[in-house]
């Protein structure tokens, strides 16, 4: 995306963004031994009657990539050393960047920046140990950055002049249905984990926040933060989490439509609160989701907090 901004602004940032996904799925295609069986139905993008998906699931849990992937085999390092002019994107001071990793040997998070800008770096910040090798940078292992933040947000306001956040969350925050087959348990516990440090990370705002409302911040050191959150919770919680691993052109395109789509809701109800005040409501969401759950559904509750009618005319 950064590199399609230096090229040719937004226009070249979707360019690019479509030319790399288009290629995804191509390699997925090529390459990927997770493909829906044949006489699966158009709208079922789950891959839990796939013989591959449930040998390679089991593989997992007896092997380390170290094991069933000895040579590193990794085609989106490859995509990404031909898509993106790291040289490029390290070199310019316009777009800040904010790659969060987790450091393997403290536990602790790193947050790579624009200038440290590499293959191994945003490889890095996408891999699960399970699944891949560990990235090596000067030395030290690095993991998805999720384990710790996801994202960070904090070192982004501080090091920014934004006062307003926008959050595109892709994992489902509720869901409805209790889980009960071995990919469901594990497929809800990542989604556990990695939504835990989203939620600290909004409750240290929100606290902040709060202080800075009542004065015991200095609103010049601290400035109040406006949060704003974008989601497809409704649409991504109906796909089985075995659908992280299709990289079917036609399932992207979906994705990609379901965006879209969101997006359009979101400037719809909240486009006149940006830059003015905060749309997400992280206090609202935790009372309902911890307080309520004989109330309206989760889900119901995750997609309506905060959202008010725009002004009339």
């Amino acid at each position: 995306m950064v590199e399609g901004l230096l090229k040719g602004v937004r226009e070249g940032a979707r360019t690019r963004l479509d030319a790399f996904w288009r290629e995804v799925a191509a390699a997925g295609a090529r390459t990927s031994p997770f493909q829906r069986l044949p006489f699966d139905t158009d709208n079922r993008y789950d891959l839990t009657r796939s013989p591959m998906y449930l040998f390679g699931m089991t593989l997992v849990r007896a092997l380390s990539p170290y094991q069933f992937n000895p040579q590193n085999i990794n085609p989106l390092r490859d995509l990404l050393e031909r898509f993106i002019d790291f040289d490029r994107v390290r070199a310019q001071n316009r777009i800040k960047l904010f790659i969060n990793t987790t450091h393997v040997a403290t536990g602790g998070l790193r947050v790579f920046r624009e200038h440290e800008l590499t293959a191994d770096v945003v490889l890095a910040s996408t891999t699960l140990p399970q699944l891949f090798h560990t990235p090596l940078i000067d030395g030290e292992g690095y993991w998805d950055g999720g384990y710790i933040a996801n994202p960070a947000i904090e070192p982004m306001v501080r090091d920014t002049c934004a006062h307003d956040v926008l959050i595109v969350q892709l994992n489902p925050i509720a869901r409805e249905e209790l889980p009960k087959t071995p990919h469901e348990i594990l497929d809800r516990l990542g989604e556990i984990v990695f939504n835990a440090s989203l939620m600290t990370e909004l409750r240290f705002l929100a606290e902040r926040n709060r202080l800075v409302a009542d004065g015991e911040l200095s609103a010049k050191r601290h400035p109040y933060v406006r949060l704003h959150m974008v989601h497809g919770h409704h649409k991504l919680a109906a796909y089985d989490g075995s659908s992280r691993l299709l990289a079917e052109a036609k399932f992207l395109r979906e994705l990609k439509a379901h965006g879209r789509q969101e997006m359009d809701e979101f400037l719809t109800h909240h486009k006149v609160d940006l830059g003015v005040q905060s749309s997400f409501d992280y206090q609202v969401l935790v009372e309902h989701l911890t307080q309520h759950h004989d109330a309206p559904p989760a889900l119901d509750v995750v997609r309506h907090v905060g959202r008010r009618k725009p002004p009339a005319g």
